[in-house]
């Protein structure tokens, strides 16, 4: 089930961005739904190349954003996968760049920079929205911890979902 949600985000996303550099989303999408927990709900998902260069064409991952984490899952050519995690609580920054026909974002985290390429404007403006709103809301849950108001924190969940379901427009 997770699998299927998960692969209906990405290509929604694929579609809307059709220019953003992205190969293997079914593959991908299926090794992400292997590692997100059933308690861990899904509210954004797309795909991006994870390298510093758009150069490397075949680094595709497929980035999901959970109610928890940030998890990027690949599937690799012949045999297993990659798979790294972020957690709220690593967030540092988020940086954008866009180039001539494609841009990056780096989420800055505690131990390293993450790179996504390949991006379209659209695609990084929309990532932009998502990404800050989602790191902002999880910044202020850490914070106050059992106060934190869940009437905002799922107002957050439903426009992430609803920005995924058909763009930011």
């Amino acid at each position: 089930m997770k699998q299927n949600e998960i692969y209906e985000k990405v290509r929604d996303f694929k579609r809307r961005f059709p220019t953003t550099i992205s190969w293997r989303l079914r593959a991908h999408s299926k090794v992400a739904a292997k590692l997100i927990n059933k308690d861990e709900n899904i509210l954004y998902a797309f795909a991006a190349q994870k390298s510093p260069t758009s150069f490397n064409v075949l680094s595709t991952f497929v980035f999901v954003l959970t109610d928890k984490r940030i998890v990027l899952a690949q599937k690799r050519m012949f045999y297993g996968y990659f798979y790294y995690s972020i957690t709220p609580d690593m967030f540092n920054d988020l940086t954008l760049r866009m180039g001539l026909i494609w841009g990056k974002a780096i989420i800055d985290t505690v131990r390293e920079q993450v790179y996504l390429s390949g991006l379209t404007k659209g695609a990084l403006e929309e990532l932009e929205t998502v990404l800050s709103k989602y790191m902002i809301q999880k910044k202020r849950e850490l914070e106050l911890g059992d106060e934190a108001d869940k009437a905002k924190v799922v107002d957050m969940e439903k426009e992430l979902v609803k920005i995924s379901k058909r763009g930011e427009n």
